[in-house]
């Protein structure tokens, strides 16, 4: 099969005061107390550009290897609709801030078109939920929030990379710091289309969530294919994504960007970019997850995917420069990727929101190092400091769960869990190699996890061994 995906994704960029307007961006505590006549657009209100904002979506162009325009020009684009004060959105149309740049995703680098600005319009709030409300409120606090809208070019193959694509630029717009996830917005609208349907297009609008966004894609193009196989026809249309159903649904039909008449805004003057303002702004980039996992690779072999994952991340990644300037980076890097992202990921929170400490970190895998503990233990130990923070080194000595070395003690506990599972036994002699996994099992539960299985399997065979050559 054969597919064609783009996206349009809207980040509203992380400024204090809105695109063109003093009032305040976020943190509004009652609906409409955010607003004035310029992002209500009432009569002879004028706007005027945020600088702030301005630089922000300079930045991201230069991020994405964008060609930068020499001049910020915008425009209207009308439509009517309730959360749309001024029946028409200051936006970009004929010339972008940036253009023909990309985005890296695992091995493939995607085409980004245009980034461009433009202003949010207000919110619509269905009273009782989207599909059993009987009225529809307008907050308008939302309305003239800085966006940033990128624009792929069809290139994207699969659901999943339409998914990366989001949660890599995502990434890159919290390293610029001009985005933080838990105050602003990012929705993609996504486009796709089939080969059996000649590549007519079906957009889905606003959707929120990377995991929501490959739910999608996967629906609507398994959607169009039984509609084709069905002797359907496919017609250009736009349709809502439906995220407690998992579907998507009809908005309206054959809309094109002529039906807007876009105009130049002629409130709004041409802004100049110049190359003293471009080459200021890259001095400004900070180092980029893609940029952080080639250092990491290369300055401390460890492994690609290890480095990926962690830079992709970026308290992840500080916390990880802190640590290995203590902790060997290899050690570090694996036990980051394999567990504390793992338990991370369990709590549906970011790190930054588990208030993980430092010097937490730093005494588990400090305890690994030293064979304090076992990896089994430092599992236990990481699962319970999400909920809470503690002393990883006191929590040991409380539960007794520091790392039994004494070979004689070993000894005598892998003995009597090989006396009391001589049918394991007779299962590995006769063969069966795993049957000596379950013995290691018995002796791990006697030493509450504190013992190395490699080391027990070794015991365990030769007393097996032993016992049966005599």
């Amino acid at each position: 099969m054969s597919l064609k995906i783009g996206l349009e994704i809207h980040a509203s960029l992380l400024t204090k005061t809105k695109l063109f307007c003093s009032c305040q961006a976020y943190g509004a505590k009652e609906p409409n107390t955010q607003t004035c006549p310029v992002c209500l657009g009432h009569p002879g209100s004028k706007p005027v550009l945020n600088k702030k904002a301005l630089d922000y979506a300079l930045k991201l162009c230069l991020a994405l290897h964008c060609e930068i325009s020499q001049e910020a020009i915008f425009s209207r684009k009308s439509y009517f609709y309730p959360d749309l004060a001024k029946n028409y959105q200051i936006t970009q149309y004929e010339i972008p801030l940036g253009k023909n740049g990309n985005i890296q995703v695992s091995k493939n680098k995607i085409k980004i078109r245009r980034v461009h600005l433009e202003e949010d319009p207000g919110a619509l709030v269905h009273v009782g939920g989207k599909s059993k409300a009987s009225i529809s409120l307008v907050d308008y606090n939302r309305s003239g929030l800085p966006l940033c809208e990128i624009v792929t070019e069809p290139v994207i193959t699969s659901a999943s990379e339409a998914r990366e694509v989001v949660k890599q630029l995502t990434s890159i717009l919290e390293y610029l710091e001009i985005f933080d996830i838990k105050i602003c917005e990012l929705k993609a609208d996504v486009n796709c289309s089939i080969e059996q349907s000649g590549y007519t297009r079906v957009e889905i609008k606003n959707i929120t969530g990377f995991k929501e966004i490959e739910q999608a894609v996967i629906y609507e193009i398994k959607r169009q294919e039984n509609l084709v196989k069905k002797g359907g026809r496919i017609i250009q249309e736009t349709r809502g994504w439906d995220s407690e159903k998992k579907e998507t649904y009809t908005l309206r039909t054959k809309e094109t960007e002529e039906d807007y008449g876009y105009i130049t805004d002629t409130d709004l003057v041409p802004q100049e970019i110049t190359k003293e303002t471009i080459e200021t702004l890259r001095r400004e980039l900070p180092e980029l997850p893609q940029q952080k996992a080639e250092k990491y690779a290369k300055k401390y072999s460890i492994d690609k995917i290890d480095a990926e994952i962690i830079a992709q991340d970026k308290h992840v990644a500080e916390l990880f420069e802190k640590i290995i300037k203590k902790i060997d980076p290899k050690l570090t890097a694996k036990w980051f990727r394999h567990e504390l992202l793992r338990v991370i990921n369990l709590t549906e929170k970011t790190i930054h929101e588990l208030n993980l400490k430092e010097e937490h970190i730093l005494e588990i895998l400090s305890l690994i190092k030293e064979e304090t503990i076992t990896e089994k233990t430092a599992k236990e130990i990481v699962e319970n400091l999400v909920k809470k923070p503690f002393s990883p080194k006191q929590y040991i000595k409380e539960k007794g769960l520091e790392m039994k070395k004494n070979i004689y003690e070993l000894e005598n506990l892998c003995k009597e869990a090989v006396k009391e599972n001589q049918n394991a036994v007779k299962d590995y002699l006769a063969g069966e190699e795993k049957s000596i996994n379950f013995i290691i099992g018995k002796v791990m539960g006697k030493t509450k996890g504190t013992a190395k299985p490699q080391e027990l399997k070794e015991i365990i065979k030769n007393i097996i061994h032993d016992e049966n050559t005599q």
